[in-house]
């Protein structure tokens, strides 16, 4: 383990970009961590970045903090992924210890590393590189710039590809991958998974886009054949009805309203889906049935009431998913002040069913005259 660490810290000090830290050996804890290069004052540090199932930690260290911390990382992960300037190196580490280092040279030398603290946003789809479909859909400009009435659409769509990019590693490559967007409207995101998937990372993928409206999903298919986006289909149909396929790999809803978003989780978990990426949109269902003596002080107040059968109706949601085998996440979308619709379901299928979350549901539900739709449903 000592060469393993002297070597990521030889490398550190030149043509280090970044590392990323995955694979945790306990999985309650911290489960993923990156690491970049900055400068402050003058001086080089490292940033690293520690997530948690909900949260995200900061903390800045020096060269030689960093060595330390290399150190803690290496035993709490099993694989680190880094990037220089001129390579791509997996260090891969067994249960007993061992670590296999794979390394890659690049045909053409990356970018170094922007050192600047308070350095501009990266997006996944950047300002200033023409993307077609953002073009036609009025985000964007004919040379690349972003509509400054759009800017809050772009922001939403490029964190979503940030949610899409970190569950790649459960998507299995070696095959066609189906997914489904239900009530994709305009399709801002319909297309942008797609040139996403298909145009930057070359993957083999199938797209279908669903909603009621003739005439926007009569739009989105004359686009997608006016970019040649092959295997990129939209359709008119609901989503409780639709029967089109018999499996799905990743089922995404942004904004489905109501029970719409409990009838596309319901669809995604019949069909197996190994991931689920969810924005839900006003719980109107909970709102009308919860009560509770102990909350009346709370919910006398409508506004109150409103926000809090929002909350428990999408934490209902993901309990239930968790009691059918999914490994779940409620995370925040994007800022308050670009939406209030904020908050994001993340569900990856692990086939392990939390039994203890689904009887604390029952009672849970119980105490505030809860029957959801999506429980009917499963």
């Amino acid at each position: 383990m000592e060469e393993i660490i002297q070597f990521l810290a030889g490398i550190l000090i030149r043509e280090f970009i970044r590392a990323v830290f995955s694979n945790p050996r306990v999985k309650d804890n911290v489960v993923k961590a990156k690491l970049r290069p900055m400068e402050q004052k003058g001086e080089l540090l490292f940033q690293l970045e520690s997530f948690t199932k909900t949260q995200a930690f900061h903390k800045n260290l020096t060269v030689e903090e960093t060595k330390d911390e290399l150190a803690k990382l290496l035993e709490e992960f099993r694989q680190v992924q880094v990037e220089t300037v001129s390579e791509d190196i997996t260090v891969l580490i067994s249960k007993k210890g061992k670590a296999t280092i794979k390394r890659k040279r690049k045909k053409a030398q990356a970018k170094a590393a922007d050192l600047s603290h308070n350095r501009k946003k990266k997006y996944i789809l950047e300002e200033g590189i023409v993307v077609p479909f953002l073009q036609d859909l009025g985000v964007m400009t004919q040379d690349g710039k972003i509509v400054r009435t759009k800017m809050d659409k772009f922001r939403q769509i490029n964190r979503f590809l940030e949610f899409v990019e970190d569950i790649l590693p459960q998507l299995d490559k070696d095959k066609e991958l189906t997914l489904l967007d239900f009530g994709c409207g305009k399709s801002y995101l319909t297309f942008a998974v797609y040139y996403y998937l298909k145009v930057l990372k070359g993957m083999n993928i199938r797209i279908i886009g669903l909603d009621l409206k003739e005439d926007v999903i009569k739009e989105c298919n004359r686009l997608a054949k006016k970019y040649g986006y092959e295997k990129l289909e939209f359709h008119v149909g609901d989503i409780a009805s639709f029967k089109d396929v018999e499996h799905v790999d990743m089922v995404i809803t942004l904004h489905a309203c109501d029970t719409a978003t409990d009838y596309a989780l319901g669809k995604a978990v019949k069909w197996g889906a190994k991931v689920i990426l969810s924005v839900p949109c006003c719980q109107h269902e909970a709102n009308g049935q919860i009560k509770s003596e102990l909350l009346s002080p709370v919910f006398k107040y409508g506004i109150l009431k409103e926000r809090m059968a929002a909350i428990f109706t999408d934490a209902v949601r993901a309990d239930i998913l968790e009691a059918n085998g999914y490994q779940t996440q409620i995370l925040e979308f994007i800022d308050m002040e670009h939406t209030p619709k904020n908050l994001l379901i993340r569900a990856v299928y692990t086939g392990k069913k939390n039994g203890e979350a689904a009887e604390k549901l029952k009672k849970m539900e119980s105490e505030l005259n809860l029957d959801l739709t999506l429980n009917k449903l499963l």
